[in-house]
């Protein structure tokens, strides 16, 4: 069998964080699979979190009227996007999975990371307009995002003051990761790790370790397909699907819950 190829994409200012210890969880176990994993620790890198007309070399198209999208499309195309970028996406290019290991910053990913995210996944190479959603271009490879929070598990439920973690993941989750077509597995949180006795982090790590064993296995979180809405109607989902949900008690998913209950879990458990 041909070993499985394994990017993190890591983002934590100190090696001795809990964050640190996930990632080295990770590494250990994966490899120890027979995975060839490769890590882009992007402050140890210096990564460039600012989408800028710098990414690309040489000129670009339109200077008076700068857009990130286009440009850096005919840049990809052209071979002309800088190096640091070029070499992230080839990394991205030969990975059958892709884990981002970070701590949640303001209910989202860290500014680094999210760089990482503007500026490594293109229009052309990440996605396109007719490639995208359940047709994306990255629809044979898996994404997973391991994070940790700053506060305890039930402060994210749905009557926590932080509210549902699954509204939360829905824009990272769906709008990031299955928009550019991977199937997304189910996230490995870290529930509030620097509030909790050292004993209880060693759980976690333990716990870590023990999915990853399977993880390349697991069955991605359920999305509706593209197919299921009208291109020519706005994107609305067709009638006909809509029809066959009407009388169930919850809706589709967390985005698209039809002004039903959100079904429980949407984003953060597999198979419901």
């Amino acid at each position: 069998m041909v070993s499985k190829k394994v990017l993190i994409v890591y983002a934590h200012q100190s090696s001795g964080s809990f964050n640190s210890a996930a990632k080295d969880a990770a590494v250990e176990v994966l490899t120890a699979k027979g995975c060839a994993v490769e890590v882009s620790d992007l402050y140890a890198m210096t990564f460039k979190a600012t989408a800028t007309a710098e990414d690309i070399t040489g000129k670009v198209k339109n200077a008076d009227h700068f857009c990130y999208g286009e440009e850096t499309k005919l840049a990809w195309e052209a071979g002309k996007l800088t190096a640091d970028i070029s070499e992230e996406q080839r990394k991205l290019t030969e990975a059958d999975l892709v884990i981002f290991q970070f701590p949640m910053y303001w209910f989202t990913v860290p500014a680094i990371m999210k760089g990482w995210m503007d500026r490594v996944l293109t229009l052309g190479f990440a996605f396109t307009h007719e490639k995208r959603y359940s047709q994306g271009i990255f629809k044979d490879k898996k994404a997973m995002l391991s994070f940790t929070t700053g506060s305890q598990e039930s402060m994210f439920s749905a009557n926590g003051i932080n509210g549902d973690m699954n509204v939360t993941l829905w824009p990272l989750q769906n709008g990031i990761l299955h928009y550019c077509g991977f199937q997304v597995l189910a996230p490995q949180i870290f529930w509030a790790p620097s509030h909790v006795p050292s004993e209880a982090r060693g759980t976690m790590l333990e716990g870590c370790r023990t999915r990853m064993q399977g993880l390349l296995g697991e069955n991605p979180l359920a999305f509706t397909p593209l197919d299921c809405f009208d291109g020519e109607k706005g994107y609305q989902l067709k009638p006909e699907v809509h029809e066959k949900h009407a009388a169930k008690e919850f809706g589709l998913t967390v985005g698209i819950h039809l002004g039903k209950a959100l079904p429980p879990n949407n984003q953060m458990k597999a198979g419901v």
